[in-house]
């Protein structure tokens, strides 16, 4: 049965679908199979991974409203075990036609079941909110969240609400849910900003971040517009040595 984690952080920008696609693809690289479903309406994930999110004729939007079986969804990548649900614009209207349906924080929980059996491990990426689409990520992952926090001004701006939302979830949606790890991003050796808020971020989860630091690094921010992952766009780059022991940390957590 796959692992499930789920990746969010109300404040966009902070790397949290380069985290999700990098560690999907170091993931696979070591073997174990890896589902990424885009719960986010504007679709980096999916077009990270090589995909067009304006020609995908079923996505997950189509698994949350219309109940479309998720087997027949997934779509392969160019990694032969990296697989994505992939997303679209049409989820933003997903909001609003969740609000009227039973069990509406579950639908995504109730929709991966039949899959989770093929895979090792599901991640799960959000969009920049705490609406019903992140609420119903929450509930489906298992095996906790990861937050990313990048290092850099007002990074710690709207956690507490982060952690709200998912004390809510546990204690109402999800008895499993817990904060499996914090993820430090864009660090900037260059300024000593990065390493206070990087300081201030480790009072704040004490337990919880990652001894691995991202940094800053271009071939990071190149590397989806060629739709494709650090580890195939330039594998030696501070960015994918970074993600690759981040990866390990977490392998190692879990044991």
């Amino acid at each position: 049965m796959a692992k499930v984690y789920t990746f969010a952080n109300q404040k966009g920008g902070v790397g949290k679908t380069t985290t999700v696609i990098s560690i999907g693809a170091f993931l696979s690289a070591q073997g174990r199979s890896v589902l990424v479903v885009d719960m986010d309406p504007q679709a980096n994930a999916t077009s990270s991974l090589g995909l067009d999110k304006h020609r995908e004729d079923t996505t997950v939007y189509h698994a949350l409203i219309e109940k479309a079986p998720v087997a027949k969804i997934i779509k392969t990548t160019s990694r032969p075990r990296l697989h994505v649900v992939p997303s679209s614009p049409i989820l933003a209207g997903a909001e609003v036609e969740l609000v009227g349906m039973f069990a509406r924080e579950m639908l995504l929980q109730k929709a991966l079941a039949p899959v989770l059996r093929h895979y090792d491990y599901v991640l799960v990426d959000t969009p920049p909110s705490l609406g019903l689409l992140t609420v119903n990520a929450l509930t489906a992952a298992d095996d906790g969240v990861i937050i990313p926090v990048q290092c850099e001004y007002l990074a710690l701006e709207g956690l507490g609400q982060l952690v709200h939302t998912i004390n809510l979830v546990r204690e109402n949606l999800n008895p499993r849910l817990a904060i499996a790890g914090v993820v430090l991003t864009m660090f900037d050796t260059r300024t000593r900003l990065s390493q206070e808020v990087a300081d201030e971020v480790r009072r704040y989860f004490p337990k919880q971040v990652f001894k691995t630091v991202i940094p800053r690094n271009v071939r990071l921010s190149e590397a989806p517009s060629f739709g494709e992952t650090i580890l195939t766009y330039s594998p030696g780059s501070a960015g994918a040595l970074a993600y690759a022991a981040l990866t390990d940390e977490l392998l190692a957590r879990e044991k």
